[in-house]
Parts: C-alpha cells; structure tokens; sequence
C-alpha cells in the first residue's frame, strides 16, 4: 500500500525542475516580422546552441553538457552539410537568454537551437524576432510557440491526439478526464478536449482534485462515482509518476473502478521512472511514447560517444541539427525560412519523425504502449512518415 499522509495536507512532489520549466508559463509571445534568412548552403552554415550552463545549478551544466554532446553528434552524422555551431550559455536565465541571443546573430548565427527553459525560449525569440531569425526551442511549451519561435519539445496536444484517436479506434470513445487542479492539469485537460473534437471521440466528464495526497484522497469518491455514472469507457489522466498517477491507479480500484472494464491512459510517460511499471493500478495502462527502437539506438550511441547516457530532452538539440542539416542538404538559399521548416514531410528525428507547424508548434510520430506484467509493450506502433497508420 502506498502511504497516505493524514492531517496537514502534503503537496506532491514537484515535476523536476527541468521539466516544470519547460512548461512554464510565459506573458508575451515572439511576433513574426519575416520569414528567415538567406543562406549560402555552399559554405558552413553558422547555428547557434543556447544551453543552460554557467547558473549556479549543477543540474544546469548537465543539461547544457548533454544538449552539446548531442548537437556535434548530430553534426558527425550529416554527409555533404557543414555546420559552424557556436554555443552560447544562458545560465537559465531569460535576460541572459535574451543577451546571448543578439549576441549570436550579430555573430552571423542564421538560425538558433534553443534554449530550454520557456522563459528563456520566449525572451531569446523576442529579442530577435525583428532580425528575421528563427528560433528551434527544446521547450514543450506552446504558449510561447509562434512568429518566429518553434517548440520542439513533447506537447500535450501532440500526445492527447495520438492517445484519444487511437482510444476511438478500439471503442473506448467516451472519456472522462481525470486531472490535477494546476497549470499542467487544465493544460492537459484542453488538450484532451481539443483532441476530441477532432476525433469523434465524447468527453462524458471531468473530474479534478488537489494537487495533493490529501486532495486525490478527498476526490476519490466522487471521480470513482463519476466513473461509473457517467458511460466512460476510458479515464484519462493528467497526472504523472512523480504526482497523483500512483495514488489515483490504486486507490480507484479499491472504489470500485475496474481497470478491465474502464481504460487507463495517460497523457504523461508510464515509464519514467521504469519503478512505476511495477505498480498494481497502472498495469494493462495505455501511454505513448517516441518509437522506442529509434530512442534505443539514440542512447546506445550516444553512451558509446560520450560515456555516459543521454538526459532524455538531449534528442531535441539531435533534432533540430538534423532538421536543419536536411534543410540546407536541398541546397535552397531559402533553408531556413518558415516555409521550409515547415515542410510537410517533416523530418527523421532520433525519436522517430517530427514536422514544426505554422503555429510554431510540432506534430511527433509516437507509438501507444501498454504495460503488461511490468513491462512496457507496443500495442500500435509510432508511424514512420506522416499520413499513414497511426499517425
């Protein structure tokens, strides 16, 4: 049994700083003032990296160390493309951000990858929206994609669409969604909503608790009532491992919420960390994920480069250098427009295939997966192009 803490309610744990920053929310939002530079795709092309290095937090020059690493392997990888990077710290601060940026382009950087954090994605585009430069950030964060700011990070719309179409198509089609009462909660319950429209799908309900043990204790009754008066077929939740996900999967079986007659899903990882793949409630599960081949092959070969695994956002910076290498390959002096970065094709990614959209944000090939007997398998497979199965 998990331990519920009586009295003084406790807060769950928070979501690891890199990740509640990637997420944060932002005021202002870059505004287009042109399409992209010209470029000379027969000499290197000059790209500029911000990373998170020199704050005073170590975790930060981890980050920046792995987003590098994983930038020049990249780099090594592209036949008949020179690229000229040039790495700038932001100290995970947005006027820094904001500083490095123009710093970077007065340098004759064409395009920039990154920064990480939203904050200061949001402030470096700004700074240099008004000198038609575009911006790859390694954010998830789409209120600050647009103009000239592209996310590339994982978003809740991406994943709600993939994990409610594919819900459609077994005949899980009535949804109630299950979420935290925060930020990230009513973001992802927008998602799921947005995703049933476009899907067919019908959201019979929306439960919501505290975003404490206490809250998910207190709520419990009614979202288990909710379930069972409401025709779901499917609950889909907000929550992650590191909150409410491990209490909500045990505690509403026990109130009679059967997982074999009403869908488990997710609209975050299941198995991160692996630990949570061993708890009762979330086996027979749905979540999605990147094509695990593809991320497998990612890891060995970054591990045997650098002697160490990769941070799991460090496939955004591989991402972007080869969305860009794909670009410039064409040989248009036209590359790095947003029309180009927009292509519908996409790209090939180290976590399978990605395509930046107009409105700054991205579309991800994933794979939906069950967990059985602890362990995550694939039940439909993430598609290799776009247009076709499971995309």
């Amino acid at each position: 049994m998990l331990a519920i803490f009586k009295g003084r309610c406790k807060p769950f744990a928070k979501p690891a700083a890199l990740g509640a920053a990637m997420l944060a929310l932002v005021a202002c939002q870059p505004v287009a003032t042109g399409s992209g530079p010209s470029i000379n795709t027969r000499n290197a092309v000059p790209v500029a990296l911000l990373v998170p290095g020199g704050s005073a937090n170590a975790a930060d020059d981890l980050a920046a160390t792995s987003l590098q690493n994983a930038a020049r392997l990249a780099i090594s990888d592209l036949e008949g493309v020179e690229i000229d990077l040039r790495v700038y710290n932001t100290a995970g601060n947005p006027d820094q951000a904001a500083a490095m940026a123009q710093e970077a382009v007065s340098e004759g950087a064409k395009i920039i990858i990154g920064p990480l954090y939203a904050q200061n994605a949001n402030a470096a585009g700004l700074a240099v929206a008004s000198r038609n430069v575009n911006v790859l950030a390694f954010s998830n964060n789409t209120e600050i994609a647009g103009g000239n700011v592209f996310v590339l990070g994982p978003t809740f719309q991406n994943t709600a669409n993939r994990m409610v179409s594919y819900a459609a198509r077994q005949g899980r089609d009535q949804i109630l969604i299950v979420r935290d009462q925060n930020v990230a909660g009513e973001l992802g319950a927008t998602a799921i909503r947005n995703a049933a429209s476009r899907s067919g799908a019908t959201i019979v309900g929306e439960q919501s608790y505290e975003f404490s043990q206490n809250g998910v204790v207190q709520a419990i009754s009614g979202i288990a009532s909710a379930t069972r008066s409401s025709g779901a077929e499917a609950l889909f939740f907000t929550a992650d491992s590191a909150g409410a996900l491990p209490l909500l999967t045990q505690l509403l079986p026990e109130n009679r919420v059967d997982p074999s007659q009403y869908q488990f899903m997710g609209l975050t990882r299941w198995d991160i960390p692996p630990s949570t793949l061993s708890l009762p409630g979330v086996q027979g599960g749905w979540f999605a994920l990147p094509d695990p081949a593809l991320t497998t092959a990612f890891e060995s070969r970054y591990q045997a480069a650098f002697g160490q695994p990769p941070l799991p956002f460090s496939a955004l910076a591989y991402d972007a250098i080869a969305a860009i290498g794909a670009l410039v390959q064409q040989g248009d002096s036209n590359a790095l427009t947003v029309g180009s970065l927009t292509q519908a094709q996409g790209f090939a990614g180290v976590n399978g295939v990605f395509r930046l959209k107009a409105d700054g944000t991205n579309e991800r090939g994933l794979a939906v997966a069950e967990i059985q007997n602890n362990q995550v398998v694939v039940i439909d497979p993430a598609p290799r192009s776009f247009g076709g199965a499971g995309s």
